[in-house]
């Protein structure tokens, strides 16, 4: 049975405009974003299938080109739109958290954060770039792979605050396998980094590990 032919509070795209995207399922959010099912699946069941194959919206929403087009239904056109939409919402997060200062505005600084990271395969390390007010100046993804003491460079870190002219930052990496417990090296590389940008009188405010869930705060630990 076709979506049209369901009743009126059934159908996904009404039920968001009457109840709002939090009260849909993973599998009717993406079906409004499919718009159109196969033959023989509506976009609901085109959803729920392909829910099914990547083990859930996490992963779809990851997946790289190939893996993504050569499912049902899918291809190019609508890995370009899904890449669209993914990009308009890192952009979204970023002008939210650029809004107040960092210290006023730690979710959204969360939020953004564990959009630019948490869907990387390998680690990657970055910094936020902050004025002396603590608005975000800008984010820069600077190292990948490993992240530890010998991979992370402190004079390539100190040379972009001060291309920014940044009165603090904000340290963060992933890691990849979801557990945002801080190791051994994180914490070294944290002090090392503190150390090299207190000599140019930059401030590390925090450092973010992004794991699965909420990203974890370092300076709320008592960890730097």
């Amino acid at each position: 049975m076709s979506i049209r032919d369901w009743p009126l509070a059934e159908r996904p795209r009404e039920r968001l405009l009457e109840l709002g995207s939090a009260s849909l399922s993973d599998a009717e959010l993406l079906a409004i974003f499919l718009r159109t099912g196969v033959s023989g699946k509506s976009a609901v069941d085109l959803a729920r299938h392909l829910l099914s194959q990547f083990g859930g919206l996490r992963s779809l929403m990851e997946a790289d080109q190939q893996a993504f087009s050569e499912q049902l239904g899918l291809g190019p056109a609508k890995f370009a739109q899904l890449q669209a939409v993914l990009e308009m919402g890192r952009r979204h997060l970023a002008e939210r958290a650029r809004h107040k200062s960092a210290l006023e505005n730690p979710q959204a600084v969360r939020d953004y954060l564990k959009a630019m990271l948490r869907h990387e395969p390998h680690e990657v390390f970055g910094c936020l770039f902050l004025d002396s007010k603590h608005q975000v100046l800008t984010f820069e993804a600077l190292f990948r792979g490993s992240i530890d003491c010998t991979s992370v460079h402190p004079r390539q870190v100190v040379k972009r605050a001060l291309a920014h002219n940044a009165a603090a930052v904000i340290l963060c990496h992933n890691h990849p396998s979801g557990n945002s417990n801080p190791s051994e090296a994180d914490r070294t590389l944290t002090k090392r980094l503190q150390d090299a940008l207190d000599l140019i009188d930059v401030r590390v405010l925090d450092h973010f590990i992004i794991g699965d869930g909420e990203p974890l705060s370092m300076a709320e630990h008592g960890w730097m």
